[in-house]
């Protein structure tokens, strides 16, 4: 394959899991992709996990941490040293933003593809939780996919891909001034997202979620995905010629999620399909796996 014509991906947080499916699947494809994972030696296991499969891609790793500027800082550098564009980011790395009792959530009474689980019983949530769990599943990927677009505006057809969650939709945060801000999509900027989600952190802190209308269970989660959402609207407008959506990939069973009635490979399957669609695709949207739903 001719060098103009190589495409490269990345995906975060893939040494297991989804992650790891959408590397396997972007290979298969002939892609060159890098395999991050904050821990190195579960980066290197997960690749040669991949490479005894005999993919028609390469797949290489290199760690990184979405929440450290000088990892991200020294990724970047690599990617350009190796590479000098990049073609697909799938931002995919996130923490629950809470301590998930997963034995509970084995137990819990939840019926299969439906059902409500009674989160007081299978998690707790402090603030360094929810501090953590935005600063990784909005702030990392953010600052991630900053540093990296001057690699994608080198592409000939760029793709940005941010796995985000159902419970990301502005329906789960109630009626009032976040609300507001983050559905008025023409005002909608950068900075009042990040005002959004300091709010939030400050109620947290205060003991004041309840009171002030916030989501009590999953809140850093939910509010973490209701901001890279909006983030993902904002970055489809600042770069038209960069192809950006968020996709929720279902409920995939994970080591945090063992009630998931999806696999890994089904999850990542609505991914992939969203970092290899054709030049001129729509940007901007949100699905629920294949499906487009309202943010």
């Amino acid at each position: 394959m001719a060098e103009a014509t190589k495409r490269y991906a990345i995906v975060t947080g893939a040494n297991k899991g989804i992650g790891f499916a959408v590397c396997k699947q972007l290979a298969s494809e002939g892609i060159t992709v890098v395999l991050t994972a904050r821990d190195q030696n579960r980066g290197l296991e997960a690749v040669e996990k991949l490479k005894q499969l005999s993919l028609p891609g390469l797949v290489v790793f290199h760690q990184l941490d979405i929440t450290d500027h000088a990892s991200i800082r020294s990724f970047v550098d690599f990617i350009h040293n190796q590479f000098g564009k990049l073609d697909i980011l799938v931002n995919n790395a996130g923490i629950p933003g809470a301590h998930v009792d997963s034995k509970a959530m084995a137990g819990a009474n939840i019926v299969e593809k439906g059902g409500q689980i009674d989160w007081s019983k299978v998690l707790t949530e402090t603030y360094e939780q929810a501090e953590a769990g935005i600063k990784t599943n909005y702030y990392g990927a953010k600052e991630l996919t900053k540093a990296l677009i001057p690699h994608l505006q080198l592409s000939n057809s760029p793709k940005i891909v941010n796995v985000s969650a159902s419970m990301g939709k502005l329906e789960k945060i109630p009626n009032g001034c976040p609300k507001e801000v983050l559905s008025d999509v023409e005002n909608l900027t950068e900075e009042k997202i990040d005002e959004v989600l300091n709010q939030f952190l400050k109620d947290f802190k205060e003991g004041s979620l309840e009171n002030k209308g916030w989501p009590i269970h999953l809140s850093a989660y939910i509010i973490s995905k209701v901001g890279l959402n909006a983030y993902t609207r904002v970055m489809a407008k600042r770069y038209p010629s960069i192809c950006i959506n968020a996709v929720c990939p279902g409920h995939v069973k994970t080591d945090t999620n063992n009630t998931g009635y999806l696999t890994p490979d089904e999850g990542a399957e609505s991914i992939v399909r969203l970092a290899l669609l054709c030049d001129g695709s729509p940007s901007g949207l949100f699905f629920i796996r294949n499906e487009e739903k309202p943010f």
